[in-house]
């Protein structure tokens, strides 16, 4: 086996050093002075970097709160990327598999992460949609609505969207709450809370590879449901169906 050249070993050291300084020793003939440098540098970056990507999460913990995710997460977590900017994506990683909860952790941590980290990730995504054969202003009910590529859906067992210092649950809900988190036309990024019927819509939407009209894909969902007056659910449902379309989640019709 080939001897590792000696800088490569102190590249090594210093790498775990600036990871964990408390086990593992700096590197042989490096001025403790120069290293703390670098240990406060690489760790106050993450740190800041995390706690813009991540406000709400980082405002519900204290400072001491907040650099142990780092701490833990410089320790337990080796990274895909190289780059600096997708770090976020990776803390979201470490928190759903290698984190350590502690007793006074909330309970919904790692859904609020996600739902912070979905709105990053969404307001950066490169996706466009394709308006090609779509019609903005087509008929939602006699034609097939479209779905934006930039609209996510997400189910989440804490009303994340609600979370603040002042709203802090304990217990998941008995349901399910539905958001779609969407970017509109001017790149601004929103949410819409929505309910079982909604978001069984939106999934319709998603899944509409035969082309069918906003009508057909309503009358399925209201005889699904046994919902007891026909005409009534189609009137909600064109209503839903506009509102989305205002906000940008659904783009048009197909032509």
């Amino acid at each position: 086996m080939v001897k590792r050249p000696a800088f490569q070993d102190k590249q090594y050291a210093f790498a775990a050093h600036i990871r964990d300084p408390e086990r593992s020793p700096a590197p042989e003939g490096v001025e403790n002075r120069r290293m703390a440098i670098y240990r406060e540098l690489f760790f106050n970056n993450l740190k800041n970097l995390l706690a813009t990507t991540y406000p709400v999460l980082r405002k519900l913990h204290d400072d001491a709160q907040w650099e142990r995710f780092i701490r833990q997460f410089m320790q337990k977590h080796q990274a895909k990327t190289p780059y600096f900017l997708e770090l976020p994506e990776e803390f979201l990683a470490f928190l759903g598999s290698e984190y350590e909860r502690a007793d006074d952790d909330y309970p919904f941590l790692e859904e609020l992460a996600h739902y912070e980290y979905i709105e990053l990730a969404l307001s950066v995504s490169e996706t466009e949609n394709d308006m090609h054969g779509v019609d903005p202003d087509g008929d939602l009910l006699t034609r097939a609505p479209q779905k934006s590529a930039l609209c996510w859906v997400y189910a989440y067992s804490f009303p994340v969207h609600r979370i603040s210092r002042d709203f802090l649950p304990t217990e998941p809900l008995a349901q399910p709450v539905y958001l779609a988190v969407y970017r509109d036309a001017q790149d601004k990024v929103g949410f819409l809370e929505l309910n079982p019927v909604s978001a069984s819509l939106l999934n319709a939407l998603d899944e509409n590879a035969a082309g069918r009209t906003g009508k057909e894909l309503l009358t399925d969902i209201g005889v699904a449901i046994n919902y007891p007056d026909a005409d009534a659910f189609l009137e909600h449902g064109a209503a839903a169906l506009r509102e989305m379309r205002k906000l940008g989640i659904i783009t048009g019709t197909r032509t």
